[in-house]
């Protein structure tokens, strides 16, 4: 909790920190006055350092003659100098102001004003290290030298492989070009390289079994003694494979890279700061070319060189005066990849932040007051100042320095600018997940100066890191150049603040990350500080990674299996050759010609075939009309849409809209909702409206809740109970009205002025809205005042004095308000209104409230009943304060805020003692956070498919379960397990972890896990399997408070201990790690981003899209590929068991039977598309598979494609095969005449063709054009196959009646087989079709 100055103030570290490497902390034969900041800290600093008694000069050296570089660019020499720390990461800005390298130039930060000149221990004299005769030319390094005040920038703790991705702490002075290290701002989705395209490509490609078996197939071809047929015959195929697939990745990276192009051509408006007296021809892409570096000197050890360099600073002083005179604003428009660290970038309302930014300035778009009726401005200007001010804040403030002091503008800040302090919202669920709006401030220290003076700024920041809630760091305000003056004189007491550094702090509230959105009508100011992969959006993100699917390991786990048969079937050969004949060539010559001959056993064709079926999926999936703006990213895994078992989904803008709206209030004996809102309105009129007179000129009384009270008494012609209601209604709606945060704003919409609202929660919102809609509208705010306005009248109704606010934080679960009422008559011409009641106002969770307000009997019931319906709950009350009651308080709570130990214990008795105990009880409210279109029976289809669904979301506990119920995530008859804070239950109870997991372990079928964050870590870090183990076996998990990189955790984690396929599913930036450490990630368009339907492996724009992605194109699509891949295998063992007889009929002989042509068209031409048509297969139409989600689950044990359909396959092809063959020689009687060959190879073909139409369920008119056509192009081609047939005995009966024989024998067993299984146990789809 906090007084009413926490109302929109961060919680800044103590202004200056007790840090022995304080920028401050300079010799003071440096300075000329005694420039006290206001602490003291300076002169005790001076007292301490002056013991010497040293006054040989009666006018020190000033400050501006020691240095200079206030506008110093990559032209500036920059200078080292020792400073006075021993400990390079005690200080953010110690170790920033160091460089980072000697050599190279652009490796130099640049060094600000601040920068110490002289170490303390030397005082101005130099030191020599062991090797002193070369302390001019050679610096040892840090860890060997004694210069314990000089350390490189890189030498901080950590690896070298943390240096290299996380980066350096840095000093960054604004506006200027930065140093070229920092990475481009450029988003990257893209999975390779240029460089790296083909040898990750390959690699991938070879790690598969059959393509490095078919590459030492191929390679076998180069020697003569294992030659079989042309070398092309061999080569072309596996080149045609590794081209199509190597295109089709490339394909797809490009059209990553196009769409990250569209993101970093995003345009973004910066300030470009330039001197207009010098040349500043701009470059390319609008920045100023970099002045040409001069030659680095280094500082050498004497002390006349010391002088010289001294006297070279002094010089430039009077070139940097020019500059700084001559400093023109431009605003530039560049592309968000041409963003570099140090820029100052213009942001509006609506726009992507698109860098990590610290906020400079922020000022309203509009006028704050025009907001406010008339009387409101009065009483602001005149009424307000006449009252009393609120208690004293014992926080640390955040402010370092006067704007007066700080050479600012002193014209006085706007309302706007919460007197100084730039205040704006911004949106951080693309980043975090959390729905609330985030408070951010601009420093005090740079709110009110002139943009021309950003070039005097210095930000100090430490290295990039993921964390997104943590920033430390500082700002500079360096001294004015040209400003010298004697010790004493009245120059000196005038312009002392020009000749000092200033030092501001930043924290997290003075930041802006990537990613984020600007949400209040605001323009900001703010430099850039991290870019591209140094942002904590990418540091949050993991790598892409080459996604492989699950049936493409199957099958080549099937692949080894045929090749194992293939050595077998050889070596068998060769060995019962030698038996019967003497082999004239070595025995390994013949195994590997055999093996050679059986290649075809393991299909070479089989990727080709799967990968341009991937790419018809894809097609598929493109051009449904039911889900628009589907489109498919990674098109290697579509078959994983159909064996999903785990879908990890994100909350906000996935499954719900973050739209909140108020349903339903409670006060107690009655409650209203939907139409009955409209009593809860003409009671607000009743007590709002009636003050107000229709002269506008005339006064308004103010409404306080004494005079509700007596404006129901007063109404007599209704019954007691209705008045009791009405008197219990108006102190809810006016409760709701006054304890928020909500900021009015004004917007135009369609050419008219519309009232707006921005808070740090949508609950807020909707809340502030609903009491608009029933009567009473918020004008006003800041954070001193509330103005409250009747709708029905169009007057000020309400008017109160904020005395303190107590925030809402995620402990404690409640926020309050304390406001004294002003009471009597409101007039624009003469306000007199005068102070009165002091009440205070708490809102917040049930769980928390039921303690702290008065018995009652109907709390918990009605809680319960909107939690049921899926309503976020708020309970209402409030307690009446007298004078002496607050005064009381306020000393009390100001003692506790000064304590040293458990200052927050203190503070929150204090406040319970005078606050929250026995509190009136107003009403509940019902808010409900609006779902996505149709979520309710997707997620119920997607659970009776026998998906188990967690949520994971950064949102609260509160939030998450309410969303979890009303979106039916979890049903009503299971129970909801909560676990939370666990971590801290743990530390008093160290069996608190187990008793939990052994609770849960009771019932897991029908119980759903709640978890926060931090007791999700505590269980992965001590409880991992035993967690993971129980967790997998819940119908539903919703874990909260995650951050990024749990997500993507959580989701490996499921990975490796199921080996399940599982899906993520989400729309922002925060969900990408998450997306891409699943198997399948599928990406939500949202509103404020593409992120993550960029890193995407599927993009939809819906939720409700998901479950005809999963149920209808995964189905179809593993269940197509299953079935080609069966023919395709099949195909390629028929043609080597007929090669395998062949050889037997040929004394074992390693020949091959079909050669060139026929062993290449009958894989191609005459089987290709007939069996590639089962791409178009389908066993139910779509309207079953929704009706029957059931389906579903049948698919994802991979029973469509598994060992035990393999063998069945084996076995019908070597049936198959072996008939062919061997009846072919048996009735032709010759295994050498072209006749055997024109019998077997038709008979081999049109066998494949008919398999084809007996294993298709539904025919397309594509199926029956390809069958029918391939039949012809056989027959039409035959004639030129004159080299393997005779084509004289092909035109006579007696070859047709061979081939329908052998057809005949070889393909009614399995068909009447087929048939007869079928009919005992039919298949799932056959039931639901009726057939």
């Amino acid at each position: 909790m906090s007084s009413v100055h926490h109302y929109h103030q961060p919680n800044a570290p103590n202004t200056y920190p007790d840090d022995p490497d304080s920028d401050i902390e300079i010799d003071p034969q440096e300075l000329g006055p005694r420039a006290d900041h206001g602490d003291g800290r300076l002169d005790r600093h001076l007292q301490g350092r002056n013991q010497s008694g040293e006054e040989g000069l009666d006018s020190p050296i000033p400050l501006r003659n020691l240095r200079a570089g206030v506008f110093r660019g990559s032209g500036r020499r920059a200078r080292r100098f020792e400073t006075s720390s021993t400990d390079t990461n005690s200080e953010v800005g110690t170790e920033s102001h160091q460089e980072a390298g000697e050599e190279d130039s652009s490796e130099t930060y640049n060094i600000g004003d601040a920068t110490p000149l002289l170490n303390d221990e030397t005082q101005g004299q130099p030191r020599r290290d062991r090797l002193g005769w070369f302390g001019g030319r050679i610096y040892l390094p840090s860890y060997l030298s004694r210069r314990s005040g000089y350390v490189n920038i890189d030498a901080h703790d950590g690896s070298v492989e943390e240096k290299q991705k996380f980066g350096v702490p840095r000093s960054i002075s604004v506006g200027q070009f930065p140093p070229p290290r920092f990475p481009p701002n450029a988003v990257s989705n893209a999975k390779y390289t240029p460089w790296g395209f083909l040898p990750r490509t390959l690699y991938n490609e070879f790690s598969f079994f059959i393509n490095m078996y078919f590459l030492l197939v191929s390679l076998s071809q180069v020697i003569p003694q294992l030659r079989i047929g042309v070398l092309w015959s061999y080569i072309v195929p596996l080149a045609l494979v590794l081209t199509l697939t190597l295109g089709k990745e490339a394909y797809d990276d490009i059209a990553r890279r196009r769409r990250d192009g569209e993101a970093n051509k995003e345009p973004y408006t910066i300030l470009r700061l330039r001197d207009s007296s010098k040349d500043s021809r701009p470059r390319k892409n609008g920045r100023p070319r970099a002045m040409k570096s001069q030659p680095r000197k280094r500082l050498g050890n004497t002390s006349h060189q010391r002088l010289d360099a001294i006297t070279e600073e002094e010089e430039n002083v009077g070139q940097n005066d020019v500059v700084l005179s001559n400093i023109e604003v431009d605003e530039i428009r560049i592309r968000s990849r041409d963003l570099k660290v140090g820029d100052v970038v213009k942001l509006g309302k609506g726009q992507r932040v698109p860098a990590d930014l610290v906020i400079l300035q922020s000022h309203s778009t509009e006028s704050a007051t025009s907001t406010i009726a008339p009387v409101a401005k009065d009483f602001i200007s005149t009424e307000f100042n006449s009252l009393a001010e609120p208690k004293i804040d014992t926080s640390t403030p955040t402010s370092v320095v006067a704007p007066e002091q700080a050479g600012m503008s002193k014209s006085p800040p706007s309302l706007s600018d919460g007197s100084g302090i730039g205040e704006t919202f911004i949106r951080t669920d693309q980043l975090d997940g959390e729905t609330d709006w985030k408070l951010r401030l601009a420093s005090p220290l740079t709110q009110t100066l002139d943009p021309r003076e950003f070039t005097r700024l210095t930000i100090i920041a430490g290295k990039p890191a993921r964390a997104v809630n943590e920033f430390l760091g500082k700002v500079e305000l360096s001294p004015r150049t040209g400003v010298s003056f004697v010790k004493g004189t009245t120059r000196d007491q005038d312009n002392a603040p020009d000749s000092m550094t200033l030092t501001a702090p930043l924290t997290i509230d003075n930041t802006a990350w990537a990613n984020t959105v600007v949400a209040s009508s605001t323009t900001i100011l703010a430099v850039v500080v991290y870019t591209g992969a140094q942002t904590r959006q990418a540091l949050s993100t993991s790598s892409s990674r080459s996604k492989v699917g699950l049936l493409e390991l199957e099958i080549n786990n099937l692949t080894k299996i045929l090749c194992t048969l293939t050595l077998t079937l050889s070596a068998v050969l060769v060995g019962i050759q030698s038996f019967y004949t003497k082999p004239d060539k070595k025995w390994y010559v013949s195994v590997t010609r055999f093996l050679i001959l059986f290649s075809t056993i393991i299909p070479l064709s089989l990727r080709v075939n799967l990968d341009l079926a991937k790419s018809v999926y894809a097609w598929f999936i493109e051009r449904d009309y039911d889900m628009p703006g589907a489109v498919v990213r990674t098109s290697t895994i579509p078959e994983d849409l159909g064996r999903i078992e785990y879908l990890l989904s994100d909350k906000t803008g996935t499954l719900t809209q973050n739209e909140m709206d108020l349903r339903k209030v409670h006060v107690g004996t009655v409650s209203y909702a939907n139409e009955a809102m409209e009593e809860v309105a003409s009671y607000v009129r009743q007590g709002f409206s009636n003050s107000s007179s229709i002269d506008t000129d005339q006064p308004t009384m103010l409404v306080t809740p004494s005079s509700l009270l007596n404006t129901t008494s007063a109404a007599g012609t209704i019954t007691r109970t209705r008045r009791e209601i009405g008197s219990r209604v108006r102190d809810v709606v006016l409760a709701l009205a006054l304890c928020h945060n909500v900021t009015p704003t004004s917007e135009e919409e369609n050419g008219h002025t519309v009232t707006a609202y921005q808070a740090s929660s949508p609950d807020e919102i909707a809340i502030v809205r609903w009491t608009e809609s029933v009567g009473l509208r918020v004008i006003h705010r800041d954070r001193h005042s509330i103005a409250l306005q009747s709708v029905d009248s169009s007057r000020v109704a309400v008017r109160v004095r904020i005395l303190d606010v107590f925030p809402f934080t995620s402990e404690g679960k409640r926020m309050g308000i304390i406001v004294q009422f002003l009471q009597g008559a409101d007039s624009t011409a003469s306000p007199s209104a005068e102070l009165g009641e002091i009440w205070f106002y708490q809102k917040g969770a049930d769980t928390v409230m039921t303690t702290i307000v008065a018995a009652n009997d109907w709390l918990d019931e009605e809680t319960g009943n909107m939690a049921r319906e899926g309503l976020r709950t708020l309970v209402v009350g409030r307690r009446k304060l007298s004078e002496h009651q607050y005064a009381e308080f306020t000393s009390n709570y100001k003692e506790a805020s000064m304590s040293l130990q458990s200052r927050d214990t203190n503070i929150a008795q204090v406040i319970k003692t005078h606050l929250e105990n026995n509190l009136e009880l107003l009403g509940v409210t019902g808010v409900e956070d609006k779902l996505q279109d149709n979520v309710k029976p997707s997620l119920e289809l997607l659970r009776n498919a026998g998906i188990k669904i967690w949520m994971l979301t950064g949102d609260k506990v509160e939030t998450a379960r309410c969303v979890a119920i009303s979106s039916k995530l979890v049903s009503r008859a299971q129970h909801i397990h909560i676990i939370t804070s666990l971590h801290t239950t743990a530390r008093a109870s160290p069996t608190a972890a187990s008793d939990t997991l052994s609770l849960l372990a009771a019932n897991p079928a029908s119980t759903a896990l709640l978890i926060d964050g931090d007791s999700l870590s505590y269980l992965l870090t001590n409880y991992r399997h035993a967690f993971i183990s129980l967790a997998v076996l819940l119908p539903a998990v919703i874990a909260c408070r995650c951050s990024p990189t749990q997500k993507a955790d959580v989701a490996l984690l499921i990975r490796s201990h199921t080996k399940k396929r599982i899906a993520c599913v989400g729309d922002g930036g925060n969900d990408v790690s998450m997306i891409q450490a699943a198997d399948v990630g599928v990406g939500i368009v949202g509103k404020e981003g593409r992120q993550a339907s960029l890193a995407a492996d599927f993009s939809i724009t819906q939720f409700h899209h998901l479950t005809k992605l999963l149920l209808w194109h995964g189905r179809n699509s593993y269940k197509r590929s299953a079935k080609l891949a069966q023919f395709v295998i099949h195909r390629g063992l028929l043609i080597s068991v007929c090669q395998t007889v062949y050889s037997v009929a040929t004394h074992y002989e390693p020949n091959a039977l079909f050669r060139d042509w026929l062993l290449i068209g009958y894989s191609t031409v005459y089987t290709q598309f007939s069996v590639f048509s089962l791409v178009l297969d389908r066993d139910v139409d779509e309207a079953l598979a929704n009706l029957y989600p059931e389906l579903y689950k049948e698919l994802t044990p991979g029973t469509s494609l598994s060992y035990r359909t393999f063998f069945v396959w084996l076995f019908v092809s070597v049936y198959q095969g072996t008939l062919i063959q061997y009846l072919s020689e048996y009735l032709v009687g010759s295994a050498t005449d072209g006749r055997l060959l024109a019998v077997s190879f038709s008979a081999l073909v049109i066998n494949e063709l008919v398999m084809v139409a007996m294993s298709i369920t539904t025919w397309h008119w594509i199926m029956v054009a390809s069958i029918m056509g391939t039949a012809a192009l056989y027959i039409g081609t035959v004639p030129f196959l004159g080299t393997y047939f005779d084509l004289a005995f092909v035109w006579t009966w007696g070859f047709v009646w061979r081939v329908s024989a052998i057809l005949a024998v070889s393909l009614i067993p399995p068909y009447v087989i087929r048939v007869v299984g079928r009919t005992l146990r039919p298949p799932s789809y056959r039931k639901v079709r009726g057939v």
